[in-house]
């Protein structure tokens, strides 16, 4: 297999400034670079998340710019951030005193836990053990 693992993850989010506190402010990921009203972009571990305005990235890209296609989404999207397992309630509280609603807490048949909650822009976000996905 040539492929070797996730680059990035996109997200979309009409409003990048909520987005941006709260990957940056709640989550607190290291924010890359933001242009405009088209995008802002977090450091996560090894990969990098993408949160997109959806209403900007349909567009044709700009002559003199990077030549992306246009892209984009509607409904909510997912990701899932590594936690390791120690630090699960540590985020759970944060989440929490920061007003985000912890959806579902939930122990898979391999003992793997996840904690499932909401961004500003409905997106379902995920943490979880590293072992979530361990085959055997």
């Amino acid at each position: 297999m040539l492929i070797e693992g996730m680059l990035e993850t996109a997200l979309y989010a009409e409003d990048l400034d909520a987005a941006e506190g709260f990957y940056g402010g709640i989550l607190g990921l290291e924010r890359i670079v933001r242009a405009s009203n088209r995008h802002v972009f977090f450091r996560c571990g090894q990969g990098v998340l993408l949160v997109f305005n959806p209403d900007e990235t349909v567009k044709p890209p700009a002559e003199n710019g990077p030549q992306v296609p246009p892209h984009g989404a509607t409904g909510a999207g997912h990701a899932c951030f590594r936690v390791a397992r120690s630090n699960l309630d540590a985020v759970a509280d944060t989440l929490k005193k920061a007003g985000v609603a912890i959806e579902s807490d939930v122990i898979w048949p391999n003992g793997a836990r996840s904690i499932y909650f909401r961004d500003p822009a409905g997106n379902s976000l995920e943490c979880a053990e590293p072992g979530l996905w361990s085959i055997g």
